[in-house]
């Protein structure tokens, strides 16, 4: 079992990396030493060890609950303000997430950014303040903290989707995440104000007891979870709020590995499953998560189709997976909600809130096994770039044959995306179309079309980086890249243990271990994982064969990429004719951008509400002010004619003076 002290050391380790290298180190030693990254990857992966055997101890403690002691910070009148950290099986998952992930992302930027010297040490620092961040997000008792920790995640993509500020468009694109994820931030903030108010307590616990017995319910509660995931639809790029995440991949490409695979877009979905005692007794929330997601999901999916910038197909990618993930969460807290709501249920509160919490099992183990899958594909993107200089697909073609690490690698990424048997993301996918189906079967159905839109746009970018012909990479920046090469084995190696990841962590659910160890006893429970694995396609759901299905419409898909991109039986410029009005829609991303930045910001906001404010300032404020300081002035000039500087002209008004008020004293008495 783990000391809980050690469990403090998760989420310090990174923040001690922080302050040495950004305070402590860096007026002694060169901002171009490798010190910086080998203290950082030294942390981390003591963190990763401590987060591995953290989740090992919970897997076999009572109720799967390390109890860490709080720690008192203030307090306010009666009110006392504690900083804590649970340690439970949704954060032990979480914690080794964050870490392992973060650890092979930190190991692979001493090979991409070995080139970017001016920045290498600011690279390494703020990367150690992110990954702080979220592990103290993912580990926080409290919504206070857990706000804190929130906003410190977006402060910290701000600093590293803006990395080289230099370019104009890496400026703008931090500035436009962190603009327009606050807006979703204000709802998480008014959610977290509208608990406090009615329940005066921002323990999570408590919340999730005082939302199970009822004393927490109706308008409030459905509000409060409404703000919640309102700042989940902002961080985790969700419809409408999605216009941030494509456009922040003008960082460097680790930095989008992480972002996208274990830290800011998954803090949504995190807190959604953090919070889920509350949204599943407010039917409303729940059915907004799940509606939300099965829209985002496809949503996203049909931009991926038509993006040329691998990392873009990447993003459009994580944004529709993230909306999968939503889904997952949704349907099963939408059933269970059902069932509390319908008097179906006849258990305890203990043990209706066991069920709560295990809810989240299939949307977190989708989020498991997303996480290095993506991680592998956005670092075999910047693998591709390192070789070609870009990133435009249409400048790339037949890098297999002088990549075939990170070709094999990418391909496996792809396949485990595309929900391929019997790699990782088979398995998660499966999970949440099978729920989908027996509940929602409209969002089974937009889930299963997702299916093959993301196989097709993730076998588009092989076809067109990979295979066929090399088309000589970038042209725009002074170098030769006619000649490729494989990445050095420091960002290879990376991208090889991930790749094992992508292939097996979806093997712990094989058997539904998964989903008991979260508590979550929906799925069928089998002896052998071997027997499991091989024997998943005779499953049916009534009378469906739901893995079989979803396989054979995740292959047409890849198909249907190979019919196009590599055969060319059907040239991409047919298809983009016969669809045009629709591929037009698509390529300009259903024309949010030009909503939001031409008429609500432009048009809206700068033309009209800020240009009234501007004027009542001008005019009305600033007009008042003038007005009185003219008044004053005018009458100050009128009284300084008076003072002429004539004694007997003084006297004379003295004598005026005296005979009125003696005058005034004879009439009145």
């Amino acid at each position: 079992m783990i000391p809980y002290q050690l469990i403090w050391l998760i989420m310090l380790l990174p923040l001690f990396s922080f302050i040495i290298n950004g305070l402590l180190i860096r007026p002694f030693i060169n901002r171009k030493s490798k010190a910086y990254g080998y203290l950082t990857i030294l942390l981390i992966a003591v963190s990763a060890v401590f987060s591995i055997w953290a989740l090992k101890s919970v897997m076999s403690a009572e109720n799967h609950e390390i109890l860490v002691p709080d720690v008192s910070w203030m307090a306010i009148g009666n009110f006392n303000f504690h900083v804590g950290l649970i340690m439970d099986q949704l954060s032990a998952v979480m914690a080794v997430v964050v870490s392992v992930v973060s650890l092979m992302v930190q190991i692979y930027s001493m090979g991409y950014m070995a080139h970017d010297e001016a920045g290498y040490y600011r690279y390494y620092t703020y990367m150690s303040l992110f990954t702080f961040a979220m592990l103290g997000l993912v580990l926080s008792d409290n919504l206070l903290f857990t706000f804190v920790f929130w906003e410190m995640v977006g402060l910290c993509s701000y600093l590293l989707i803006g990395f080289w500020f230099h370019r104009k468009s890496a400026a703008d694109a931090a500035k436009k995440a962190f603009i327009v994820t606050r807006v979703g931030d204000f709802g998480f903030l008014a959610g977290i104000l509208i608990l406090f108010y009615n329940t005066h307590t921002f323990d999570i616990y408590q919340l999730h007891e005082l939302a199970v017995t009822g004393v927490l319910g109706g308008s409030v509660l459905t509000w409060a979870a409404i703000g919640l995931f309102a700042g989940a639809i902002g961080k985790s790029a969700q419809f409408p709020l999605h216009v941030w995440l494509p456009d922040a991949m003008e960082g460097p490409t680790p930095v989008s590995a992480l972002i996208h695979s274990a830290t800011m877009v998954c803090a949504g979905v995190f807190l959604v499953a953090r919070m889920m005692p509350l949204f599943v007794f407010s039917t409303q929330a729940i059915t907004l998560v799940a509606v939300i997601g099965g829209f985002t999901a496809i949503f996203a999916a049909t931009m991926g189709l038509v993006a040329n910038d691998i990392k873009r197909v990447l993003a459009y990618s994580t944004i529709s997976q993230i909306g999968y993930m939503m889904l997952g969460l949704g349907v099963v807290g939408m059933a269970l909600s059902h069932e509390i709501s319908g008097g179906e249920i006849h258990a305890g509160t203990a043990e209706i809130l066991i069920m709560a919490k295990g809810a989240v099992a299939i949307g977190m183990f989708h989020l498991f096994t997303h996480a290095f899958f993506k991680a592998l594909l956005f670092m075999g993107a910047g693998s591709v770039n390192h070789s070609t200089g870009t990133f435009d697909m249409r400048l790339m073609g037949g890098l297999r044959r002088t990549m075939p690490w990170t070709y094999a690698t990418f391909l496996i990424g792809s396949l485990s995306l595309a929900g391929i048997w019997p790699l990782a993301g088979f398995w998660s996918k499966d999970e949440i179309l099978v729920n989908a189906f027996t509940s929602q079967p409209v969002l089974f159905y937009l889930a299963m079309i997702t299916v093959f839109l993301t196989a097709f746009y993730m076998f588009r970018a092989i076809f067109m980086t990979f295979h066929g012909e090399y088309r000589g990479g970038a042209t725009d920046d002074g170098q030769d890249h006619h000649h490729t090469h494989e990445s050095p084995w420091v960002m290879v190696g990376p991208l090889v243990f991930l790749a094992l990841m992508a292939i097996a962590a979806g093997w712990w659910n094989v058997t539904g271990s998964f989903s008991q160890f979260m508590g979550h006893e929906g799925g069928e429970a089998a002896g052998s994982a071997i027997m499991a694995i091989f024997k998943v396609f005779t499953h049916t759901v009534n009378g469906v064969p739901l893995p079989l299905v979803s396989l054979v419409v995740a292959l047409f898909g890849i198909f249907s990429a190979y019919a196009v991109y590599s055969t060319k039986w059907i040239t991409a410029e047919r298809v983009g004719k016969f669809f045009g009005p629709l591929y037009n829609v698509l390529y300009q991303k259903y024309f949010f951008d030009k909503l939001y930045e031409d008429i609500i910001v432009k048009l809206v906001l700068i033309k009209n509400l800020f240009t009234g404010f501007q004027l009542f300032d001008s005019k009305g404020v600033d007009g008042a002010v003038n007005g009185a300081a003219d008044v004053v002035m005018r009458g100050g000039q009128a009284i300084r004619r008076a003072q002429t500087g004539q004694l007997q002209l003084y006297a004379l008004f003295i004598g005026i003076g005296i005979a009125i008020i003696a005058i005034c004293v004879y009439i009145f008495g």
